[in-house]
């Protein structure tokens, strides 16, 4: 009778606990999404303020050339939204997008293999920087910052070496029809990237895998004893990273028509300053895909509003670095006043 009684209290206990812990992750994505709403808001304040300060800016022709430009920041930023969220940090992104496109257009124009296979090695090449990445980080317990680093020069260095510093071209007409082509008046880039951002959405909030992403940047040493695969998790949200990586190449190798060895240079602070605008925490474990898409939108309205209103080209890497510390202040502020409410 008494250890009837015992299970009868530990099945209560397991689910009160159970049940708090329902309670806290429903707060955070609460607030999660509440701060999307006011990044949200942030964003069509700013948008009616430069309505008033150029007519041009609500034109059909800018609103469309903004999105175009959003798609490949969104695509990289996907990636790498996975591995801010473990704790992670990936600078090699933008080295990878520039290999992985100038390597997979030169086996199309060069040695004339079918575009599927170009496209798809593109791909293995990105797989395999974010596979490299992943495994010195966590079987050689190497600094995400240092590894990245180190990948970003080795993928740059050899895409210079390959292309002799110079474009890859002409991209096949597929390429041109990805760039150029529509489906029912929405460009088939836009399409592209939103089913994207479908996919990673999904994966994030509605699978295991995303589950354990959570939970490894929340608190390795926590979720490893609950049976997380930690190392495993983290290594894959490189992958994952290289694979956004050369999807980003793909893409803007069919916007410039070439792919080029500069391609990409200087993305990896805007990219990474975009997820954290977006809500995704440097210190990991929180985050969400929406937020992603919003920070990269803020931060493509502040380069249109450069180019618009005819400001210098000598101010946008001021207005960028000014972004990025914006960024991380709000990730502090963030982390004291919302998350710990």
């Amino acid at each position: 009778m008494q250890q009837e009684q015992t299970q009868v209290n530990r099945k209560v206990e397991l689910a009160n606990t159970e049940t708090i812990q329902n309670k806290i992750h429903l707060r955070k994505n609460l607030k999660q999404y509440l701060g999307s709403l006011g990044l949200l808001i942030v964003i069509i304040a700013f948008g009616i303020i430069l309505s008033f300060m150029t007519p041009v800016f609500l034109t059909e022709t800018n609103l469309i050339n903004l999105l175009m430009q959003s798609t490949i920041l969104v695509t990289l930023a996907l990636g790498v939204t996975f591995v801010i969220i473990t704790g992670g940090i990936d600078l090699s992104v933008g080295s990878i997008m520039a290999v992985s496109s100038a390597i997979g257009l030169g086996l199309i124009v060069y040695q004339h293999v079918p575009v599927i296979v170009g496209v798809l090695v593109m791909i293995l090449i990105g797989a395999v920087f974010g596979l490299i990445n992943g495994i010195f980080i966590t079987k050689l317990q190497l600094s995400p910052l240092i590894v990245t680093l180190g990948t970003m020069g080795i993928a740059r260095g050899i895409v210079l070496i390959y292309t002799n510093s110079a474009n890859v071209g002409p991209v096949p007409n597929s390429f041109v029809t990805l760039a150029t082509g529509q489906i029912f008046s929405i460009p088939n880039l836009i399409i592209v990237v939103a089913v994207l951002a479908l996919i990673a959405h999904i994966i994030l909030k509605n699978t295991v895998f995303g589950r354990s992403v959570y939970a490894s940047g929340g608190n390795e040493l926590a979720a490893r004893l609950s049976g997380v695969r930690t190392k495993t998790i983290i290594t894959l949200t490189y992958v994952i990273s290289g694979i956004t990586a050369a999807i980003g190449g793909i893409l803007l190798t069919a916007r410039l028509e070439s792919a080029g060895p500069t391609a990409g240079t200087g993305l990896e602070l805007t990219v990474i300053a975009a997820v954290v605008i977006g809500g995704t925490s440097l210190f990991g474990g929180q985050g969400n895909i929406l937020g992603t898409i919003l920070g990269v939108i803020l931060i493509s309205l502040v380069s249109n509003a450069i180019n618009l209103l005819s400001v210098p080209p000598a101010w946008d890497s001021l207005v960028q670095g000014s972004v990025i510390l914006v960024a991380a202040l709000l990730d502090v502020y963030r982390r004291k006043f919302l998350i710990s409410s």
